[in-house]
């Protein structure tokens, strides 16, 4: 089955900017488009509360904002779907079909977004595909050559195999660099074991040993992807900041997440929510397998 690259798309500038972004993927991966718009029944005056008028006033203003981006990409295969219902729900399922789904990003300095409770953040947290958050002034100028696609590493391989993966074909499309991130800090002394010293003995050090794991969880995916040049960035320090440190490079960032529910609703790991609401990018949140 083929999957689409879908957007999310409610009328405003960030959302729009998503739409763009994500016609320029499928442009490039050869795939179609899906815009997709959660829209809920509301008695409204001009409308004499009728539902089917509404839904196709709700409709129209859909199809204005995707004549933009038929209209810059001909070639484009699209289909717009108005769902009714909330837009977690309709947003979560309409990833679970999706190559990706993107959606529009206020990122930092707003009182709305993607903070504890937001459309955003619930989404992120409940997608089974990747979400891309994409700010209001994105411009394909962005992913002129020379800018990379930045992809967090933490663990052993199999812990971001999935972002990985994503960042790799991603780059692939785009005939990318891609910049493999692992960051580390030294951990404190009573935490380490006979079996780690060992280990970090026989790498010559933390660095060396971060390094090799490092490679190691690359080494898969530089063989599926022999075309795509690879650099490989090990630094010490948080994972959030190493990565916002080479944001100005980026075309894309590439986190893995974590999400877990708490008693006041869904929460994204620490490092996939400092990228969403810093970097100047497009970012793409990626659940582990």
């Amino acid at each position: 089955m083929t999957r689409p690259i879908t957007a999310g798309v409610d009328g405003t500038e960030e959302s729009l900017a998503a739409l763009d972004w994500a016609a320029r993927e499928a442009v490039r991966r050869g795939l179609p488009l899906r815009v997709v718009h959660a829209w809920r029944y509301e008695e409204h005056e001009a409308l004499g509360g009728d539902r089917d008028a509404q839904r196709g006033w709700v409709s129209d203003g859909v199809a204005e904002s995707v004549r933009t981006v038929t209209g810059r990409y001909p070639e484009l295969a699209v289909a717009v779907d108005v769902v009714e219902g909330g837009p977690v729900e309709v947003l979560v399922d309409a990833a679970g079909g999706a190559e990706l789904l993107a959606l529009g990003s206020r990122g930092h300095g707003r009182v709305v977004g993607f903070l504890l409770g937001s459309v955003g953040q619930q989404v992120i947290a409940g997608a089974a595909r990747p979400v891309v958050l994409v700010r209001a002034g994105d411009r394909a100028t962005a992913e002129a050559a020379g800018r990379e696609v930045v992809v967090g590493q933490q663990g052993g391989p199999e812990d971001s195999a999935a972002a990985l993966e994503f960042a790799f074909g991603t780059a692939a499309a785009r005939g990318a660099t891609v910049r493999v991130v692992r960051a580390w800090t030294l951990p404190p002394v009573f935490a380490y074991s006979p079996g780690s010293l060992k280990l970090l003995d026989e790498s010559g050090g933390m660095e060396p040993y971060e390094k090799k794991a490092l490679a190691e969880a690359v080494r898969p995916l530089r063989e599926r992807f022999p075309d795509v040049p690879v650099a490989e960035h090990v630094e010490m320090g948080s994972a959030g900041e190493v990565l916002l440190s080479v944001a100005g490079r980026a075309q894309l960032m590439v986190v893995g997440r974590r999400a877990h529910r708490t008693a006041v609703g869904a929460r994204i790991g620490s490092v996939a929510h400092g990228v969403l609401h810093h970097a100047d990018c497009p970012v793409a949140v990626v659940p582990h397998g």
